[in-house]
């Protein structure tokens, strides 16, 4: 596919709203009869446009209390080895549930999760600062969420 159509763009909007309807729900709020519905669907995931389905928990529940913001600073982030060593321990780390290249004053964005602020103190001296490459690390905590959507817009 290379643009979306009205209905497709309508469809990846509600699947981004809740994953979890049934076909025949999805094709009812469009408009449209199930099976050329879940061909759609189907023809979004084969294109790439859906990536993956999955459930949101809420981290508090889940006895996370800490979401962090940890910009961090790896100055060999041209050397390409530091890269791939930095790359491959960040993904083994379960505490760290997003990690961005970013441009300005550090290299790196993570968010990082823990129980506390005393998980969190040993996450960040045993692990963060231990990570290839790592010569600055701050910190930010989210004292409190006003917007964290995990839907995209989608451009006409």
């Amino acid at each position: 596919m290379t643009t979306l159509s009205r209905v497709d763009r309508h469809i990846l909007a509600i699947l981004q709203q809740d994953a979890h309807l049934s076909n025949v729900e999805l094709a009812q709020r469009i408009g449209m009869s199930a099976s050329p519905c879940l061909r759609r669907v189907r023809q979004l995931e084969e294109d790439g446009y859906i990536e993956r389905y999955v459930a949101m928990l809420d981290r508090r529940k889940i006895g996370l209390g800490i979401l962090a913001h940890v910009e961090v600073k790896v100055p060999q982030v041209a050397n390409a080895s530091m890269t791939d060593r930095f790359r491959e321990a960040v993904l083994k780390e379960p505490s760290v549930v997003g990690c961005f290249m970013t441009t300005g004053q550090f290299d790196f964005l993570l968010r990082v999760v823990a129980v506390d602020m005393d998980e969190f103190s040993q996450i960040a001296v045993k692990k963060l600062l231990r990570l290839p490459g790592v010569t600055d690390m701050r910190s930010s905590f989210v004292l409190g969420v006003l917007k964290d959507s995990t839907a995209l817009p989608i451009p006409e």
